[in-house]
């Protein structure tokens, strides 16, 4: 699939002949990592004694089941201070950004290249188009990757997108300037992405199935190579395993080493704790929080009765239409969950032209298949994910399905429509929404995750005109509204870009320093799980531009973060590629991993003592100095030394100590540091919590 990294080779023949004689096995059906090189297989049959035996082996870092990782699926810039006429670098237009996603609808008026001269110099990729895919100068690079199987039928064997995840995000991150953009109406206004004047670079790694680790590797590899200067990527994979079982881990482990930054959404599998899908140190981890938009559509019943609920639906245009419970209109032939209404369980003579209750809001395709008009759905537990869907829809709360239900035991010949959805402002915003992966980091407790949050509820962006968006008619759009982690990691992917463009030479974690130490503050009253759900606070992209200080790190911390967590010299050096090992002079412990946030965990009533070393980088100006500012709440004690750091010099380092003591009264306890210059304020969370068996 395209040009492969100079250097790099194929390792099919060497890792064949190494199956062959450990299990005597062909080699076509598994995926090994050996520093960049992998491929597919059937690892899933290897018994654990054969698993660690090949791993023993030299060449092979790890040996994992190539699986498949699952799609995390404008107002925003304007919610976040940051205006179309924001201060921008000259060097916005030099800036790329790799997206690896589903791909990308070219023809968008998102990816206009009118105004654009040629890709910088620096750009070495391609573009794998064909008949019906052309790059342009926004548009600089595409490539595919597909190397299980066959392509699904009704996707595209090119970097063209057929499931408008790919456009949206993209077009999130760096889409032009388009004016009168809506969804069927809704969210009309001028949608732009974070930096219209950069330049992407497609990576189609993920089909109507889903995203295979051995392409997700492989377009890591390109990108690093054809020289993006970011990576944003929307995917993830449940549950979570160990950084170097993880394909996106070990992608965004190269990318970080070769000076690019990997964004990564959080996952969608909230509100519940520990369902974070992307956590490594070394990458950037963004949950989803909410704008000031929010649409409010209405149930109405033939009684009079009007039900409320914060979504936007497709209207019926106050149009009464019969209305039955699924249970009561059963496909006795067929079987299924008539209660759920699942697909085939519904009988269609007693559903079709009707509107349908169900006590799901997952799926609208059994109603569809049935011949309904429309569905009200049951949602058991709150959740904030507003979703589209492919017919008139409404979700409603269980104490409306049961009053609804009353009414249609009440009368022969009950009637409802769906009305049209209005926009209201969200005074509440922002807040983390309740869909988004919570923490504490599942490996590295020690570690906050996620980093930060981002815009994820009701963003309007591009999509592609491949099909409709509907199953129940024909009808293409060019802007959607969808909400999710993936789509509040392209607004921190364009932060990251943003801030890139005003400092070429940042290294990755000094950028992500500079996202984390400026964020918003979030409100803890209305966010109850405080930094597990929002990180550092909600991502404030035209501060980052000026941090005054960062937190930096690279390649040799990570290492001294692996050996202090147990990974042997072997897998270090065929990590890194070097000659690498672990030893007393770089092994660190966790607490000293020159990381924007600060973290202890324990147990129950028990007290914990942590000491935290950390440097920080002076990049505001010459003579600053800057004192301590600490919050501590019961239960909390923070000393800092030394109170006071100055610097005579830009570029100058001054290192600190952190004493943190924390006495479990309760799961969690929140504080902060901030490093304050008069005008700069650098602020990172300090959290203790409590640990689990």
């Amino acid at each position: 699939m395209g040009n492969r990294p100079k250097g790099d080779f194929s390792a099919t023949d060497f890792h064949t002949n190494i199956l062959q004689e450990v299990v005597g096995s062909s080699a076509s059906d598994f995926l090994l990592h050996s520093y960049h090189r992998s491929f597919n297989g059937f690892v899933a049959k290897l018994t654990q004694a054969e698993k660690k035996k090949l791993e023993g082996r030299e060449g092979v870092v790890s040996v994992f089941r190539s699986r498949k990782k699952q799609l995390q699926t404008t107002r925003s810039w304007d919610f976040m201070s940051f205006p179309q006429n924001v201060t921008r670098s000259t060097y916005e237009s030099d800036i790329i950004i790799g997206m690896l996603d589903t791909g990308i609808w070219p023809e968008s008026g998102s990816f206009n290249d009118e105004q654009f001269g040629p890709p910088p110099t620096k750009w070495k990729g391609t573009c794998q188009g064909n008949s019906n895919f052309t790059c342009n100068n926004k548009i600089v690079g595409a490539r595919y990757y597909h190397r299980e199987g066959e392509i699904p039928l009704g996707d595209i064997p090119s970097p063209r997108d057929s499931a408008g995840h790919g456009t949206h995000t993209s077009s999130i991150a760096a889409g032009g300037i388009v004016e009168m953009a809506s969804f069927l109406g809704y969210g009309e206004g001028t949608a732009r992405g974070g930096l219209p004047s950069a330049r992407i670079a497609v990576y189609k790694i993920c089909w109507l199935y889903g995203c295979s680790d051995v392409d997700i590797l492989a377009a890591f590899d390109d990108a690093i190579a054809d020289g993006v200067d970011i990576i944003s990527l929307s995917v993830g994979i449940t549950p979570p395993v160990d950084y170097f079982q993880d394909s996106i881990s070990i992608g965004a482990f190269h990318a970080m080493k070769n000076g690019i930054l990997t964004s990564n959404s959080a996952g969608n599998g909230g509100p519940l704790s520990e369902t974070l899908l992307n956590f490594a140190p070394w990458a950037l981890s963004v949950a989803a929080s909410t704008i000031d938009r929010k649409f409010v559509s209405k149930v109405k019943l033939g009684n009079g009765a009007i039900y409320e609920v914060s979504e936007l639906a497709v209207d019926m245009e106050d149009k009464m239409y019969p209305i039955i419970y699924g249970p009561d209109a059963e496909n006795i032939t067929n079987g299924g969950n008539p209660w759920y209404c699942t697909k085939g369980s519904l009988n269609k003579t007693m559903v079709e032209g009707k509107i349908v209750v169900c006590d799901d809001a997952s799926s609208v395709s059994g109603a569809i298949y049935a011949g309904a008009v429309g569905s009200i759905m049951r949602n058991g537990r709150l959740n904030d994910m507003e979703r589209i869907y492919d017919l008139p829809a409404s979700v409603i709360s269980m104490s409306d399905e049961a009053d609804i239900l009353q009414y249609l035991g009440s009368t022969s010949e009950p009637t409802a429509t769906i009305l049209k959805s209005t926009e209201y402002k969200n005074e509440l915003a922002p807040n983390v929404a309740s869909f988004s992966s919570r923490g504490p980091n599942p490996v590295t407790r020690d570690i906050i995750k996620p980093d930060l949050t981002a815009p994820g509820v009701n963003i309007l962006a591009a999509w592609t005109a491949a099909g409709p968006v509907s199953e129940s008619n024909n009808r293409t759009v060019p802007f959607y509204i969808i909400s999710g982690t993936s789509m509040s990691c392209p607004h921190a992917s364009a932060a990251a870009a943003y801030v890139k463009s005003f400092h070429p030479t940042w290294s990755p974690d000094a950028i992500k320093s500079a996202l984390m130490t400026t964020a918003y503050t979030m409100n803890a009253d209305t966010n109850p799980d405080a930094e597990f759900g929002y990180g550092s606070g909600h991502i404030n992209p035209a501060k980052a531009a000026d941090p005054g200080l960062v937190y930096d790190a690279g390649e040799a911390d990570y290492v001294k973060f692996l050996c202090g967590e147990g990974y042997s010299n072997r897998q270090l050096k065929l990590i890194t590629g070097d000659d690498k090992t672990c030893s007393e002079g770089t092994n660190g412990t966790v607490w000293d991993l020159n990381y924007p946030s600060f973290a202890l965990s324990t147990k129950y009533k028990e007290s914990i003592t942590r000491i935290f070393h950390r440097t920080v980088t002076n990049v505001g100006s010459a003579g600053s100095s800057y004192k301590t500012i600490v919050k501590a709440p019961a239960g909390l004690q923070i000393q800092v030394q030394p109170a006071v750091l100055s610097f005579k010099n830009v570029g100058e380092k001054q290192s600190f100590v952190v004493t943190v003591k924390a006495t479990m009264i309760k799961p969690m306890i929140s504080g902060s540091l901030v490093w304050d210059d008069g005008f700069h304020k650098v602020r990172s969370p300090i959290v203790a919590h409590i640990t689990y068996p």
